[in-house]
């Protein structure tokens, strides 16, 4: 489960996309247009897409977005290649 801001949780498998709001759009906790399976309309979050996409990482397994592609294996994971 990833957490939104303000209560809100979505599970990691299910986020398709992050939108970060810019200008008008942002503002009084909304800070992300978060897309998942199944919904019609995406969920307003009050984190950034950068936290977001960390957490959803994080649970999936994956590399930090930005983070160094050295080759070094992630802890639980097995190697693709």
């Amino acid at each position: 489960m990833i957490a939104l801001g303000y209560g809100k949780f979505v599970r990691a498998d299910h986020v398709y996309a992050l939108v970060p709001l810019e200008g008008a759009e942002r503002g009084d906790g909304r800070r992300t247009l978060v897309y998942v399976d199944g919904m019609d309309d995406p969920i307003v979050a009050s984190r950034s897409e950068g936290a977001i996409a960390g957490d959803l990482a994080d649970a999936l397994g994956q590399a930090r977005p930005g983070a160094r592609r050295d080759g070094a294996a992630i802890a639980g994971q097995e190697p693709l290649f």
